[in-house]
């Protein structure tokens, strides 16, 4: 076993568990083993389980990431308190002041990338799993997790329309591997590319989408896609079936979030509130941890101003007057 295998090990083990459980459970029902078709299935029924898991989490981090634009009006406001204040203390009650206000936001700036680092390992297992299935096959590797050779064999011997599951664009010469990997490679990357746009048309406000870090990320809608099908033909047919449809799981997902838990400020957030006044609701949105932090907050910055405005200019003695 690699270096590679050795880090990935629980993640290849409960990736081949849930796939052989599927296979396991499609033949009960009837499906054929060797049938393209049932390890088609047994894919599908991996990714939503995976991405199910990890919903919860997902819904966390959005949440966290909304209250963090709601608040960000005040963070601005402590970054420009401490503005040039390098010493110690400063940043030291910089930091109490900033990790005070998450706190009482319920906002985690770290959190943003969680879901997608804690998908990328079951990602790479699975990749390692679909993409040795061939090796396995023929007894050039050793099986990984619970899949075992004889299933690396039916998954090898297997097809859907003609193309073998382990075979790829560019290392098969099978024309009807190569005409199913082309168009998965391309709804793979359509459907990647409509993703990232929905989120930037719909889901920033004008303001963060003229932001230099969004343009960036407009960048990135048009590489990403081509990166993708670059690559893409270097994958088994089976792995790009995993792909295509964890795609189709993120852009439904991210509608429904869009939909009923906009960034402020964005498109999305003006049609939910359209939404619902034509309803008759209340479009309460994502509230932050401590409902009436913000309105704590202005009030006591207004008393602070008053307390300013109010002190008493202290009397100039006639003598300091006059040296003026």
């Amino acid at each position: 076993m690699g270096f590679f295998d050795t880090i990935l090990f629980p993640f290849i083990w409960f990736d081949s568990a849930i796939l052989v459980g599927f296979e396991w459970l499609l033949t009960q029902v009837g499906l054929s083993d060797t049938s393209g078709w049932t390890w088609v299935l047994a894919i599908v029924g991996l990714v939503v389980t995976l991405r199910a898991l990890l919903t919860p989490l997902m819904i966390r981090q959005i949440k966290s990431q909304r209250r963090l634009q709601m608040v960000q009006p005040e963070l601005a406001k402590i970054q420009a308190k401490y503005k040039g204040k390098k010493d110690q203390a400063s940043q030291k009650a910089f930091q109490e002041e900033t990790f005070g206000l998450y706190r009482e936001a319920g906002a985690n700036p770290f959190g943003a990338c969680l879901p997608i680092l804690i998908q990328m390992p079951f990602f790479f297992a699975l990749f390692r799993l679909l993409n040795s299935a061939e090796n396995v096959s023929q007894g050039r590797a050793e099986p990984l997790g619970l899949f075992t050779r004889e299933l690396a064999t039916k998954m090898a011997e297997s097809d859907i329309l003609g193309a073998g599951l382990t075979s790829t664009f560019l290392h098969d010469q099978d024309l009807q591997a190569k005409i199913l990997s082309l168009v998965l490679i391309l709804v793979m990357s359509g459907t990647q590319f409509i993703t990232s746009h929905q989120l930037m048309r719909q889901n920033m406000s004008p303001e963060a989408l003229n932001s230099p870090m969004a343009k960036q990320q407009q960048m990135l809608i048009y590489v990403l896609p081509v990166v993708f099908a670059v690559t893409g033909v270097n994958f088994p047919i089976a792995l790009l079936i995993y792909w295509t449809v964890s795609n189709f799981w993120t852009m439904g997902q991210q509608f429904f979030v869009i939909r009923n838990m906009p960034a402020p400020g964005s498109p999305a957030e003006q049609k939910y509130r359209e939404r619902m006044a034509r309803k008759g609701k209340a479009a309460t949105g994502i509230q932050l941890k401590n409902p009436s932090l913000l309105a704590e907050r202005e009030a006591a910055a207004q008393t602070e101003q008053q307390r300013k405005a109010g002190q008493r200019v202290q009397p100039k003695s006639k003598k300091r007057a006059k040296k003026r």
